[in-house]
């Protein structure tokens, strides 16, 4: 009997070590050489393909991959019929999704997109930028760049098109942001014909919830602790962010272990009160996967 096997396209470039770190969150562990186009993974019916992002949808899309992960903006650029299983709100740096701005030097006369009528804007997302100033009645001239986009200003073009997450890298080149085209995230698309196949969707269904639980988690901690029992409705009352706790009885009569999931910015400032409250053994642990 042949093996089942489902081929999944990971983003290379910025998006690999996220993207690597997320499954590992999630319990696929993946390694080999950044520069490896298949990279090994410690599930045997799982096959890992890394690929530009700009490339994978295409590639879902003709069925040479049965899912991947990508953005919605190179979904949208690409024109790409396929079905998203899931979004997956991660970024390079943050958890803030990607944005496509419109920029110019900081000292240049434009200010709006309209001033851009009769203008050259280069970008790599052709397609959202002609769509972007087609919407907007603007006749601008789109090109396509081959990188390098912030240095094309002002000598070879009159604005560009590019990425940003933090908007650090344009500040930096001293440019300006006119308008924003679109906001990105990553998710999870597959191809319809593996969509319909049922062992696939139920394998990328899997990896789908895996993935979500995986991200779930990214700002929550455990914390555990005892507490004598006639302190637990003071402790409820005073911190509300330990709202729903688990709490069972010790062995020791007359106390109490709680435990709970918290975001793990909030832990800092309540486990000074936790101990004034009489809490004992507090124990904060790091979680690999929420699934609600």
């Amino acid at each position: 009997m042949t093996q089942k096997i489902l081929t999944i396209g990971l983003p290379s470039g910025s998006l690999m070590e996220p993207t690597i770190a997320l499954f590992a969150k999630a319990g696929y562990a993946i390694s080999g050489s950044s520069r490896s186009y298949r990279p090994s993974v410690d599930d045997p019916e799982l096959r890992i393909r890394l690929l530009r992002a700009q490339e994978i949808s295409r590639y879902i899309e003709h069925g040479y991959l049965d899912c991947g992960i990508t953005g919605h903006d190179w979904v949208e650029e690409n024109g790409s019929d396929v079905e998203e299983v899931a979004k997956l709100p991660y970024s390079k740096a943050t958890a803030n999704p990607t944005r496509w701005v419109l920029v110019v030097p900081e000292d240049s006369p434009i200010k709006t997109t309209h001033d851009l009528a009769g203008k050259r804007v280069a970008t790599e997302a052709v397609g959202i930028t002609r769509r972007f100033f087609e919407r907007a009645g603007v006749n601008a001239e789109v090109e396509f760049s081959w990188g390098a986009t912030e240095v094309k200003v002002p000598d070879l073009v009159d604005a560009i098109v590019d990425i940003t997450e933090t908007g650090s890298s344009l500040r930096a080149n001293n440019l300006r942001i006119v308008d924003t085209l679109m906001e990105s995230y990553p998710a999870l698309f597959a191809n319809r014909l593996a969509w319909a196949d049922e062992w696939k969707r139920e394998k990328i269904s899997r990896l789908s919830l895996l993935l979500k639980g995986a991200l779930a988690a990214r700002d929550l901690v455990g914390l555990k602790m005892n507490l004598p029992e006639a302190g637990l409705k003071k402790l409820l009352e005073t911190l509300p962010a330990l709202r729903n706790p688990t709490v069972s009885p010790l062995a020791q009569p007359g106390w109490v272990a709680i435990e709970t999931v918290i975001e793990e910015k909030v832990v800092r400032e309540i486990i000074p009160s936790l101990k004034n409250l009489g809490a004992e053994g507090i124990i904060e642990y790091p979680l690999n996967k929420v699934v609600y």
